[in-house]
């Protein structure tokens, strides 16, 4: 055995041996069989998303759309220079715009600075470009906002925006559907003060769609004014109910005579006054009250919220005035008459009023009168005429009297 070991045609023999039972352990691969890939050990596929594409034309006077901002780009090969290329993306993907007229036109597009040994597949590959004039138009800009957002009470004057005009560039068909540039102010919430914030300039055609152009600036300040919808107006004074017995309101008096009310411009012109009320039927004596100014329905504050009003009262007091005479009219000289009540042709007269007017009442401030004109001989219920003093209310113990009329003796 030693021998054989030391024969070199020997071991070549056993090696060779060896090497065959390696290979036939080996299983086979049917190479069109799915889902059987041979793919060397040392090649590799990645995807590169989000690759940017450049493009090659002249931007000072023309426009072009259709270019997508980036592609997807897959590379297979070998395994270190696909990796390298996937960490360093030192390769460009771009579109050559520069020898093609104006007008629409089908493109390729293309990857370059990357090693030939790579496979690379781009995603989209081919695509559809619109070149046209580039054209540059100042626009005014309009600013607009939610006007609901406006605090109840309260109203929004005419926006300022700076600056008032933008310039906008685009191909020269896109720029010739410009039908609005905006300014829209988000205010957010309910708003008592004036709004004064930057703004995105909207470009849309007649339909209200966005379109694709270049605004210079893209925002604008956009000031709002916002002030109270205010005006005066006058308190009336409204007494409720009716004072006690014996007692009467001389006067009411507000230490205000004016309000401020807020509210929209609608409901301002047609309120004219606010009012309010108090009830006199517990007011025995000369007061003061505070009392809440009733408002509208839409109206959103006054100010102020309450009136002192001042109260004053004359009390009342009621006396009898006896022995008042009646005066007799329309008495015919062929007649005479003779009172049969009262027997005398005199009454009493129930007279109330402020304390110092009823107190001084004598019978001559009352003219009692019956006018017995166009009556014949007989008796007769009369009416009694009245004339008393305007600032006092009175009441007759009858309110007729009994009269006989005779003829005179000759």
């Amino acid at each position: 055995m030693d021998k054989w070991l030391d024969n070199p045609w020997f071991l070549r023999g056993v090696a060779l041996l060896l090497a065959f039972l390696l290979f036939s352990s080996v299983p086979k691969t049917d190479p069109d069989k799915p889902g059987n890939i041979n793919v060397p050990s040392n090649e590799n596929t990645e995807l590169i998303s989000d690759v940017p594409v450049k493009s090659y034309y002249d931007s000072e006077n023309l426009v072009v759309t259709g270019i997508p901002e980036t592609v997807d780009v897959t590379i297979q090969g070998p395994r270190n220079i696909v990796q390298q290329a996937k960490a360093l993306r030192d390769f460009e993907v771009y579109v050559d715009l520069t020898e093609l007229e104006m007008g629409e036109h089908q493109i390729q597009i293309n990857i370059r600075d990357i090693s030939e040994r790579l496979t690379v597949t781009i995603d989209p590959s081919n695509i559809t470009v619109s070149i046209q004039e580039r054209v540059t138009k100042d626009y005014p800009v309009d600013a607009e906002f939610n006007s609901t957002m406006i605090a109840d009470g309260f109203i929004s004057g005419a926006a300022s925006i700076k600056p008032a005009k933008v310039k906008i560039t685009g191909a020269k068909d896109v720029v010739d559907r410009i039908n609005y540039v905006k300014a829209n102010v988000n205010i957010g919430e309910k708003t008592r003060e004036t709004i004064s914030k930057g703004a995105e300039v909207l470009v849309l055609d007649k339909d209200m769609n966005k379109l694709d152009v270049i605004v210079d600036p893209r925002v604008v300040e956009v000031t709002i004014p916002v002030e109270r919808s205010s005006k005066k107006v006058p308190i009336d004074i409204i007494p409720k109910g009716t004072p006690p017995e014996g007692v009467t309101i001389d006067s009411i008096t507000s230490d205000v005579e004016e309000a401020t009310i807020t509210a929209s411009p609608d409901i301002l012109a047609e309120v004219k006054k606010v009012r309010v009320e108090v009830d006199v039927s517990n007011i025995t004596e000369d007061s003061e009250v505070t009392l809440p100014i009733i408002i509208s329905n839409g109206v959103v504050e006054v100010s102020p919220q309450t009136a002192k009003l001042t109260v004053k009262v004359k009390k009342q007091e009621e006396v009898t005035i006896s022995d008042v005479p009646i005066n007799v009219s329309g008495q015919a000289e062929d007649l005479e008459i003779e009172f049969i009540d009262p027997v005398n042709g005199r009454t009493s007269v129930q007279a109330s009023g402020q304390t110092e007017l009823v107190e001084s009442l004598e019978p001559t401030n009352f003219e009692l009168l019956i006018d017995i004109s166009g009556l014949v001989e007989g008796e007769h219920s009369v009416d009694i005429q009245v004339s008393a003093p305007d600032e006092i209310s009175w009441k007759l113990a009858s309110q007729k009297a009994n009269i006989s009329i005779t003829k005179k003796e000759t």
